[in-house]
């Protein structure tokens, strides 16, 4: 790294962050380039966050990632947006313009495709997928995952009201069904289940019947380390293909570091270390 070159400023912001990967992820992007970043954790509520971001632009910073529970703050403050964020109403990358302020993008669903199709191979054209859950992580996947071209996405939820208001915003992309936990034995089977719900981090894995599962069906889930456990031994129990997300982390954050330098990391010698991290710590 040239110590001479200009301090790029990063950050992530959200609550709890004690534990990302985000730093080590961004320091091996920029390491690939010789880039001098800095890219540290703010920890921070939604009613701290406004404060925390203007503090962090008034001491050089130029981008930041956003976390749960920030990311539609991170929409709502921001002067700009691409239409990916819009419609998910919610972001996860900031770039700060000069002209004109905070600009948001999501990476998040790029992300996902990037893994499940690029580095894991799997076509989703044509194929019926079921997505669980209906918050900020399913919104953030929504749209690219119906650009893919699935025969159809059924969207699962406890709070139906709220899956059906998703699933209204992404109206016209592609056919959506939504459908409650009691009543998704009903369906059938999917080739593709997205675990799009947080219930990994309390040590639970969702409730999915064995009837969801179509023979050769991938389980694919946005957690990853001790988070993913549950789900993994669910599908293993079930003799389902499964995928946690640290892939995806990866190239979203991959993503992010295109948006704040222009430059493509290599993402499979990141994911790598990632994976010997997690073995090792």
């Amino acid at each position: 790294m040239d110590q001479g070159q200009e301090l790029i400023k990063l950050a992530l912001f959200g609550q709890p962050i004690k534990s990302s990967l985000s730093p080590f992820i961004q320091r091996m992007f920029a390491a690939q380039f010789g880039l001098n970043i800095e890219f540290q954790r703010i920890e921070t509520g939604a009613g701290g966050f406004p404060r925390a971001l203007e503090k962090f632009r008034r001491h050089g910073g130029v981008g930041c990632n956003v976390t749960l529970p920030l990311k539609r703050d991170a929409w709502q403050l921001a002067s700009g947006a691409s239409p990916a964020v819009i419609q998910a109403q919610a972001a996860n990358t900031l770039i700060y313009k000069p002209a004109t302020g905070w600009f948001a993008h999501n990476t998040d669903g790029a992300g996902l495709i990037a893994d499940l199709i690029g580095n894991h191979g799997i076509d989703l054209a044509g194929q019926r997928l079921l997505l669980l859950g209906a918050g900020g992580a399913a919104a953030g996947v929504l749209g690219p995952l119906l650009q893919a071209g699935p025969r159809e996405v059924v969207l699962v939820n406890r709070n139906l009201e709220r899956a059906e208001m998703l699933s209204a915003r992404f109206e016209g992309g592609g056919k959506i069904n939504v459908t409650n936990w009691a009543d998704l034995h009903t369906l059938g089977s999917f080739n593709v289940v997205i675990n799009a719900t947080s219930l990994g981090h309390q040590g639970e894995a969702p409730p999915l019947p064995a009837s969801v599962f179509a023979p050769a069906a991938v389980c694919y889930d946005l957690n990853y380390y001790k988070a993913s456990l549950p789900l993994k031994a669910l599908c293993e129990n079930r003799g389902c293909a499964y995928i946690d997300g640290l892939g995806m982390l990866v190239e979203q954050a991959a993503k992010s570091f295109f948006i704040w330098s222009g430059k493509r990391p290599d993402s499979s010698l990141v994911t790598t270390a990632c994976r010997t991290r997690e073995l090792t710590g």
